[in-house]
């Protein structure tokens, strides 16, 4: 069963440690984006516990992000009309 909570869809995968209240929180509320798709869990050999997300690249529906917390890596897929403006968006939230 396919359901959607705040534009974040949930299906068969669950969300990383924090991630839910990060999406609602910086993503879901943007007025440009219209979806949200969590990609399945990974384990990753990286440590940490802090959740930390990245902006990856523009797709052809919108974005790809990859969220990172403890040993879990998962990929979420940002639908919008307006990848740049979520692109200009992580790099005010995560300036290098």
């Amino acid at each position: 069963m396919k359901h959607r909570k705040s534009k974040i869809k949930r299906q068969q995968h669950s969300l990383i440690k924090g991630l839910q209240d990060y999406l609602e929180k910086y993503i879901s509320s943007l007025e440009y984006v219209t979806g949200v798709i969590p990609g399945e869990i990974k384990v990753s050999k990286a440590t940490g516990e802090n959740l930390h997300v990245k902006y990856k690249y523009e797709t052809v529906s919108g974005a790809k992000l990859i969220a990172k917390s403890g040993t879990s890596i998962q990929e979420v897929f940002v639908i919008t009309k307006d990848p740049g403006k979520l692109e200009k968006l992580f790099a005010e939230l995560n300036p290098s």
